[in-house]
């Protein structure tokens, strides 16, 4: 073992995740395909190895340092690029039913591939748009977790992802600097979609010490009628 999965291993450790060996085997495959895949086409700007254990895995685990995840049945990723943060923790959680929805075939080829390649089960990917999702009956008002991580400003995720969320369930907005002014504009968003703010959790990554933040949001009811609004719309006029 090197010091880059040994150093994995001990920074989950202190946040109560035990990685198996099989786990452990999984992340290591997980990051040798995104690499050769990126060659291919942009998934990520992070390659080094250390990087994306820190950057992109651990960063993605961070949601289950603050959602108690054993406690969760259904996790939908909004925007998911290259699998962050649903595949690190389905990884970790294994009992989680996922749902990814990205806008990008080929990248949900390249999940596919990883979801064959990992053995992981209950992954339900989607070729599409939040907006157009988010309309069938089969995921509006469904999941106990709905998150997006580096997707958009907080009054546009709303109302990606809030339409996902069940009554009761939580919105998880994972953002790198203080999303302070986000919420602030938010405000109009979170009342037309049936939401409150919970709380903002705040802490920073280990070694390189950068900053994040996680947003919680709570939704108190179901998502009327008129939302989402069609693709395309929602980024053109965000409900500010």
């Amino acid at each position: 073992m090197d010091n880059t999965a040994a150093q994995f291993i001990d920074l989950l450790k202190e946040q109560g995740i035990e990685l198996s060996a099989k786990q452990l085997e999984q992340f290591g495959l997980y990051f040798q395909e995104l690499v050769s895949w990126n060659e291919k086409m942009n998934l990520t700007g992070i390659t080094e190895r250390d990087q994306v254990y820190m950057k992109h895995f651990y960063d993605s685990l961070s949601l289950s340092f603050y959602i108690n995840m054993n406690e969760v049945s259904s996790l939908a990723d909004i925007g998911s690029g290259a699998g962050f943060p649903g595949i690190p923790l389905k990884i970790c959680f294994p009992h989680l039913k996922l749902m990814i929805v990205d806008s990008l075939s080929k990248r949900i080829s390249f999940l596919q591939h990883i979801c064959d390649t990992l053995g992981l089960k209950d992954v339900q990917l989607i070729h599409g748009r939040a907006e157009d999702v988010s309309r069938v009956f089969a995921h509006r008002d469904a999941y106990d977790v709905v998150t997006a991580r580096a997707v958009a400003r907080l009054s546009l995720l709303n109302e990606f992802c809030l339409p996902f969320t069940k009554k009761d369930g939580i919105f998880a907005a994972m953002k790198g600097n203080d999303p302070s002014e986000e919420l602030a504009e938010a405000k109009r968003s979170l009342k037309e979609l049936r939401a409150e703010l919970q709380k903002v959790e705040s802490f920073s990554l280990p070694v390189e010490e950068s900053s994040r933040h996680i947003v919680m949001i709570r939704k108190t009811g179901a998502t009327p009628a008129k939302y989402p609004r069609k693709a395309g719309i929602p980024a053109k006029s965000p409900l500010i």
